[in-house]
């Protein structure tokens, strides 16, 4: 049996039994994002789980763009939404929909409820609904529109579809009970007027459906079976139940409520993440330091390290947020295994090899892979002259610091052993060069046996590439940044340091620019051609090891 995309849990459970029972013979899930936005980090959960059941159960899901509010929807965010979906590694084949394709049947539904006497034209302002509306500690207040006969609404109702109104100054409301605890279920708006030119409708409609008539019905419109939803809607589930109870529609499904994916150090509203891009904090969605799914994408996560890390957080009913760790333990558990070893000096430092021949050069072979002989091996150029990291030397240096330093000897990653015999400094006192010895019997060994126990990386500086690269920490210094009056406080000033001298051994970024690459002993890199005007750009895709978890600790 092929390993499943979603582990079991709670809503598995209940399909099994559905299917047991015979309830249902087929699995039909959906997602149903709004196209008002970039996906993001908490979107993946849910499109990894409506997608991964369909897929667990030879069942379908369902892409249906929730388009009932033109005003902040584009065609770009619907592109974006379903390029995201195919590079988590997941196809809708032939089931793309949006809510716009029933407004005639959501139409013809709300006439139905009027018919019923279920649904009215209420003529009060927004705010006097608001206000008449109660809250947790005070009852609702009938409006005084609410006894209107079914052909005063109906004749009303057909005068906002025809324009006859002004904005804002008529909703059709469902009838409900005013004194429902719920407040949901105290005669919720379901239609408003918007003279707004829609995505896909054009102008053919000047009054559109609110989310919760809208919802439930196109889900029983294409027969889906199991309806999952983020936690947030659970309160919701009675109107979408009673709607669906009271029109005339064969199909009712089932809402199943689960917990959203909040991970620690982020945020995962599309309000606030647009507010990043208009205030110019990032340079736009799918900036490597977002937590948007094209963000993520850009930066180098591998898509499958993602569907793996939503897969182990599981499924449940408990709200909670998941360290941010837990996510970089999962893109680097990935790319330890699939990522191809190669060397780039981050902030060079110049070091001449003395006794090296000057026009020499020789062709070194290096392993892509330590741990896997199927990556292969590489020639690496090796010259009188090599870059090597500024923080590998190191003046009067302790009997603990194993790498260069006057005297002291260190072994060249797939090369030979070098010792430090002096350091060059400008006029400010910096060094700016080293001037070091090599051992010419000392390449895969030496005679006597002699061990270092200082292993460092190099370039060639003849051969090398030169590329910029882009060093990511975390956009927000605070665990919770959405808890703060204002998240804009918590922004890290530190989250992007550009090294735009740093090098790379050569032939490298000349290939596949969607390899991620680990720089031995740095990080794991990819590049990023998005907004390169010279020479290549790699970004960070995360640290060797976890720099963060100690400060998590002490925000706990």
């Amino acid at each position: 049996m092929a390993e499943r995309n979603v582990t079991e849990n709670f809503i598995t459970n209940i399909i099994d039994e559905d299917l047991a029972s015979e309830k249902h013979h087929k699995v039909v899930t959906r997602f149903p994002p709004e196209p008002n936005g970039y996906l993001h980090i908490g979107h993946a959960k849910s499109i990894c789980l409506n997608f991964g059941v369909a897929a667990d159960y030879q069942g379908i899901c369902h892409l249906r763009f929730d388009d009932t509010n033109p005003e902040k929807e584009s065609k770009e965010y619907a592109e974006s939404i379903q390029q995201d979906i195919r590079w988590l590694g997941f196809d809708w084949l032939q089931n793309k929909f949006h809510a716009s394709d029933y407004f005639d049947q959501l139409y013809g539904y709300a006439k139905q409820l009027i018919e019923k006497s279920l649904a009215y034209v209420d003529d009060q302002t927004p705010e006097e609904i608001r206000e008449n509306r109660g809250d947790f500690n005070r009852p609702g207040i009938n409006s005084p529109f609410r006894d209107r006969s079914v052909e005063d609404n109906l004749q009303l109702f057909r005068a906002m579809r025809a324009g006859e109104f002004a904005d804002g100054s008529k909703v059709l409301r469902a009838k409900i009970d005013m004194q429902s605890g719920n407040i949901n279920m105290r005669d919720p708006v379901i239609y408003r007027i918007k003279r707004m030119h829609h995505i896909n409708t054009g102008d053919q409609w000047c009054i559109y459906p609110m989310y919760d008539f809208t919802h439930c019905i196109s889900d029983a419109i294409e027969g889906i079976t199991h309806s999952l939803c983020t936690l947030e809607f659970e309160d919701h589930r009675p109107l979408y139940d009673w709607v669906l109870d009271n029109i005339d529609i064969g199909c009712h499904p089932q809402q199943i409520e689960f917990s959203r994916l909040n991970v620690s150090f982020t945020i995962t509203s599309k309000r606030r993440l647009s507010k990043l891009v208009e205030e110019g904090i990032v340079d736009g969605w799918n900036d490597p330091r977002m937590s948007t799914i094209s963000g993520l994408r850009r930066r180098g996560y591998p898509p499958a390290a993602i569907r793996e890390f939503v897969k182990a957080v599981g499924v449940s009913k408990k709200e909670s947020v998941i360290s941010m760790t837990v996510l970089e333990d999962a893109i680097r558990n990935n790319l330890n295994k699939t990522a191809p070893r190669v060397m780039g000096v981050l902030r060079p430092l110049k070091v001449v090899i003395e006794n090296y021949p000057e026009d020499k050069v020789e062709m070194l072979t290096g392993s892509n892979h330590p741990q896997d002989e199927s990556f292969g091996s590489r020639k690496i150029p090796f010259s009188r002259e090599i870059y090597v990291e500024q923080d590998d030397y190191q003046e009067n240096a302790n009997r603990k610091f194993f790498r260069l330093t006057e005297g002291r000897e260190v072994r060249l990653r797939h090369a030979y052993y070098i010792t430090c015999q002096r350091a060059i400094k400008d006029d400010a006192g910096n060094v700016v060069e080293l001037r070091c010895t090599y051992d010419p019997e000392s390449r895969g060994g030496t005679a006597d046996g002699r061990k270092v126990k200082g292993t460092i990386h190099w370039v060639s500086v003849a051969h090398a590439e030169p590329i910029e690269v882009r060093l990511y920490d975390r956009l927000f210094n605070h665990p919770n940044p959405a808890s703060l009056d204002n998240f804009m406080d918590a922004i890290n000033p530190d989250s992007l340091e550009i090294l735009p001298n740093a090098v790379l051994e050569p032939g490298i970024a000349e290939k596949d620019e969607d390899v991620v690459y680990q720089f031995e002993r740095n990080a794991y890199f990819k590049r990023d051609k998005t907004h390169e005007t010279g020479k290549p750009v790699f970004n960070q895709v995360v640290t060797m090891r976890d720099s963060w978890a100690k400060i998590e600790q002490e925000n706990n």
